[in-house]
């Protein structure tokens, strides 16, 4: 099984990630772009301002995301290359390069598999919270942000569960009657095989 939490900064995306992780023993796939910041000594101001720099950052946030995906069969995963997509499209001018990669219609694809669980967590006021690493969005910025991803999965025909309520225990209820539905399934069609 193969989950991934989408949507724009701030929308508890990591807390649910790491809840399924923990619960359902999966490998977590930790955010690559927080790791590409770390790694290139990168500063949010530094990718603002230089098109160079957001270029080659988000063109190594999109590879690193690949990559980790392919290292496990199944996995927890604190954003999707689609993330990617739109964050490349909204402060880097590199969308074009990026939807013409070669694997990008293999990875969308996956996404439609019966074992690929898609959640997207839509943006509230009550769960922005500053982690240290990221700059401070604007709630516009943020929901411009979900309303590319969004737009990119109902494009490809992506089939996701929304998110829509900020409440923490509401949220875990949907993700845990959504994987306990998909498991069953999935089961059943073993069977039948």
């Amino acid at each position: 099984m193969k989950v991934y939490f989408s949507g724009s900064a701030s929308t508890g995306k990591t807390s649910l990630a790491r809840y399924v992780a923990n619960k359902y023993q999966l490998p977590f796939l930790t955010e690559t772009a927080r790791q590409i910041l770390s790694e290139q000594e990168l500063q949010i101001d530094q990718l603002r301002c230089n098109l160079e720099t957001a270029n080659n950052y988000q063109r190594a946030v999109f590879n690193r995301q690949l990559q980790e995906e392919n290292k496990y069969s199944s996995f927890v995963s604190d954003r999707a290359a689609i993330d990617i997509l739109a964050y490349a499209g909204n402060y880097a001018n590199i969308l074009p390069e990026l939807l013409l990669r070669s694997e990008l219609p293999t990875y969308i694809e996956s996404l439609k598999l019966p074992d690929s669980i898609l959640f997207l967590v839509s943006p509230f006021k009550q769960t922005m919270a500053q982690d240290g690493t990221r700059e401070t969005l604007s709630f516009s910025d943020i929901i411009s942000i979900h309303a590319q991803i969004k737009l990119l999965l109902e494009m490809w025909n992506i089939r996701y569960f929304q998110i829509s309520m900020p409440n923490m225990s509401e949220r875990i209820k949907l993700i845990d009657g959504v994987l306990s539905l998909v498991k069953e399934i999935n089961y059943e069609q073993k069977i039948n095989q």
